[in-house]
């Protein structure tokens, strides 16, 4: 799900419009009208505008499809459309629920339109440019460091001619990590309203430019939800498991895992240079019994709270 979003406050009654949005196609649903498949592309799109413009208060509802659907979303929001994105186990699992075991594109439409009618979704926002690049640009250091990681596994065992490439290419992938990270930096450093919020997030011991970066491109949420709404957008909530008698261990699950595996590195630092944090982690491992990974996420989960607050609160101050 696309992470840019805002919480709907006001209750008006929403004409509500399912889209299955595959590579080619766009399968269309409205409530007392016939479906419809539209091409998902430019002149299909504006098709879909035209059909959507003669509806009271329209809201747009489509699955995450790994990419596909970012072409309608940004489409919707240029128009002023209100749009919305499902996570698409969510939608599944109401299919479930009603016995629904045909599966077609234009069904599914059908039950995006009934799932977003039952369950309340976060608005899609209109990214700011400058955070929207420097998304793009953090997407693409990850890439590379993944690249770098997998070819540094093969470059073990190769021999000859095959290691001579391997290397080759290792080094031009670093290379290019390197000339993005300089980008990158530049490029907070030249937005004002970045760069002080890179900073900002740097008083926290622990935190590091790859960490602020990361938060900044991906969790534009930091500073204006609850902490407790935060950890569940990234996955570092424990979830209950308990039933009758029975109680299982809490376990942390879905969330932004890119900004969580970022967070981890981030927690393992601050355990052992924070002196706060560090006190908290030590406190964790010996008073309440917790595992090593179990306390980690404690920090992680602390380290976001004390984040949030530091974008939310121009007057906030850490304890020295």
């Amino acid at each position: 799900m696309n992470s840019h979003y805002k919480i709907e406050k006001i209750q008006t009654e929403i004409n509500h419009v399912g889209i299955d949005v595959s590579k080619q196609h766009l399968d269309v649903s409205i409530a007392g009208s016939k479906n419809q498949r539209l091409a998902n592309t430019p002149t299909g799109l504006g098709k879909l505008h035209q059909k959507i413009a003669r509806l009271a208060h329209p809201r747009v509802t489509c699955e995450a499809t790994g990419g596909y659907e970012k072409y309608l979303v940004t489409s919707m929001l240029d128009a002023g459309i209100e749009v919305c994105v499902a996570a698409p186990g969510r939608v599944r699992y109401l299919a479930h629920a009603e016995g629904l075991l045909a599966k077609t594109d234009s069904i599914d439409a059908e039950l995006i339109r009934r799932f977003a009618e039952k369950i309340p979704l976060p608005l899609q926002i209109k990214p700011d440019p400058d955070a929207l690049k420097l998304r793009q640009m953090s997407d693409f250091r990850r890439m590379l460091s993944d690249d770098i990681v997998k070819t540094g596994n093969r470059l073990e065992l190769a021999e000859g001619y095959l290691r001579e490439q391997l290397q080759n290419q290792l080094t031009q992938l670093e290379i290019l990590k390197k000339n993005v990270e300089d980008d990158i930096a530049a490029h907070i450093r030249n937005t004002a309203v970045l760069a002080q919020k890179a900073t900002r997030l740097q008083e926290l011991k622990g935190v590091g430019p790859v960490l602020a970066t990361t938060l900044l491109a991906h969790v534009p949420e930091l500073g204006n939800v609850s902490d407790k709404t935060l950890a569940c957008l990234i996955g570092v909530a424990p979830h209950p498991k308990q039933s009758g008698n029975f109680k299982g261990k809490a376990s942390i699950r879905g969330g932004r895992a890119n900004v969580r595996r970022v967070l981890y590195m981030a927690a393992v630092t601050a355990a052992r240079s924070n002196p706060i944090l560090s006190a908290f982690y030590k406190r964790l491992r010996t008073k309440s019994g917790k595992t090593a990974k179990v306390a980690l996420v404690a920090v992680m989960r602390k380290m976001l709270g004390v984040l949030n607050k530091l974008i939310a609160q121009p007057n906030f101050s850490l304890a020295n």
